[in-house]
């Protein structure tokens, strides 16, 4: 049976590394971007030269017709799903709460949250068996924020992340008779542009020689995590947050 993923905001860092990853495994992969296209184009393009086969997916995951548009396009694409990986994530500067507009956080919650939710809710629609589907894996990023905190940085991410947590701890149990996995990756401080939105763009480098392995994760290693938790080298692997942050 073929092998098919959409891994949302893949156009960049964790996600850009996945997908390539993926599809040197042998994954088809839908490659969902929100704004940037030549980078996914870019991301499609690099699976194409390797011989994998990718599709850019434009949408916005906080939008429930568009998740839901991004899920139809992939599985036309590229038949049916047996892996989804809750990808797309947002920050926003360095604040204290205190400090923290409505605004700001309700658009953290929102694509963080609620996006994943939504995505998470597509996901087991069309992979659980009593609906048709095949069962699979669906890996959700969370973030060591949601065990650390992030005080004085970004409580409402750290927040957002906790939540995703709690829906891979429950989603594992409603899905598991339905044939999904599901895992949630928390990474600890990852080289990656997220750092620059935030408005530190050395920040990773910069307390990564803090962590017990004096150095920041690359984005190429949490896809390793990312693609063996897709695998069936992971098949008894549910419900697991697992921590790849450097001992952070």
């Amino acid at each position: 049976m073929s092998k098919a993923v959409l891994i949302t905001g893949a156009s960049r860092g964790i996600g850009r590394a996945s997908a390539l990853l993926a599809a040197k495994h042998g994954w088809a992969v839908g490659v969902n971007y929100r704004n940037d296209v030549d980078a996914a184009e870019e991301v499609v393009r690099t699976i194409a030269k390797a011989g994998g086969r990718a599709v850019p997916l434009k949408g916005d995951v906080a939008i429930e017709a568009d998740i839901v548009a991004i899920f139809e396009q992939a599985t036309q694409a590229l038949g049916l799903l047996t892996g989804v990986v809750v990808n797309a994530g947002i920050i926003a500067p360095t604040a204290r709460l205190v400090e923290m507009s409505v605004e700001r956080m309700r658009r953290i919650f929102e694509v963080n949250v609620l996006g994943a939710y939504l995505t998470a809710r597509e996901a087991a629609r069309r992979m659980s068996t009593s609906s048709g589907g095949a069962g699979g894996s669906l890996v959700l990023m969370s973030s060591a924020a949601a065990r650390l905190g992030s005080p004085n940085l970004y409580v409402d991410y750290a927040g957002s992340k906790g939540a995703i947590d709690t829906l891979t701890l429950g989603l594992a149990k409603e899905l598991g008779p339905e044939s999904v996995r599901v895992n949630a990756i928390r990474p600890g401080l990852v080289d990656t542009q997220i750092h620059a939105s935030g408005g530190e763009p050395d920040r990773a480098r910069t307390l990564g020689r803090t962590s017990p392995l004096g150095r920041p994760g690359a984005p190429d290693e949490i896809a390793e995590a990312v693609v063996w938790l897709l695998g069936d080298a992971a098949s008894y692997v549910t419900g697991a947050l697992l921590d790849v942050s450097g001992g952070r």
